[in-house]
């Protein structure tokens, strides 16, 4: 067997955060008073958001001021006045409420449970991901859950994955695997720590950067396939 331990991406991969973000959105603007049209008001977020994530992951801004800094951006941009600090705890609330998972995942996991040690790293906010993921149906099946905020570094860099590894104890990096949908941190942390990555890639994006991942994988069936049939 090749592969001992594998590592997953939360969000994206195992989660519908998509689902989970668009509603907290929506119940935060309804609370804070607001006339909500998800055409105009959620996609000005998601740029905003979108962005400042990316910031994240280049080194340009801590997790600590991303939390409120986004909603300030998009306050500027609406050019209407409110509290971001009030409006980010609301959506951070309605967010940890969200835990959608994927059709499917729960049966992947159990199964892969059985065979490898499991981990999950995650780029996201403690008080966000203790409630959807920790508290989750498929928590159970892992030994432990990386959250980059509780350690204060995020994909892609190497760190994160040294302490996940370090966390799950005795493996080399041969015997582990890396599977997440973002190429700009999972799969570039990945070989930036020098381990095999597995780009889960449902909606086949093309792929225009200049990483190579491991594997390339649309659905849950060909992860099953890779790892309980061919290793």
């Amino acid at each position: 067997m090749k592969y001992k331990a594998i590592l997953f991406d939360a969000d994206e991969t195992l989660f519908d955060f998509k689902k989970a973000e668009r509603e907290a959105f929506k119940n935060t603007m309804i609370e804070f008073g607001f006339d909500y049209d998800e055409n105009y008001h959620f996609s000005i977020y998601k740029e905003i958001n979108d962005a400042i994530w990316k910031e994240l992951e280049e080194g340009l801004i801590t997790q600590s001021k991303l939390k409120i800094e986004r909603f300030k951006r998009f306050s500027d941009k609406l050019e209407v006045k409110f509290d971001e600090n009030k409006f980010a705890a609301s959506y951070m609330k309605h967010l940890g409420n969200g835990s959608f998972l994927f059709d499917g995942a729960v049966e992947l996991i159990e199964d892969l449970s059985n065979k490898y040690t499991l981990s999950i790293v995650t780029n996201g906010l403690t008080s966000v991901q203790e409630n959807r993921i920790k508290k989750s149906v498929i928590a159970k099946y892992f030994k432990d859950i990386v959250i980059s905020e509780e350690l204060g570094v995020s994909k892609p860099n190497p760190e994160i994955f040294e302490h996940a590894i370090s966390n799950l104890g005795g493996f080399s990096k041969d015997e582990v695997l890396m599977i997440g949908d973002s190429l700009r941190s999972d799969i570039r942390g990945g070989i930036n720590y020098n381990i095999d990555t597995c780009w889960f890639n449902p909606n086949n994006v093309e792929n225009k950067t200049d990483l190579s991942p491991t594997y390339e994988i649309s659905n849950f069936d060909g992860i099953r396939d890779l790892l309980l049939n061919k290793f």
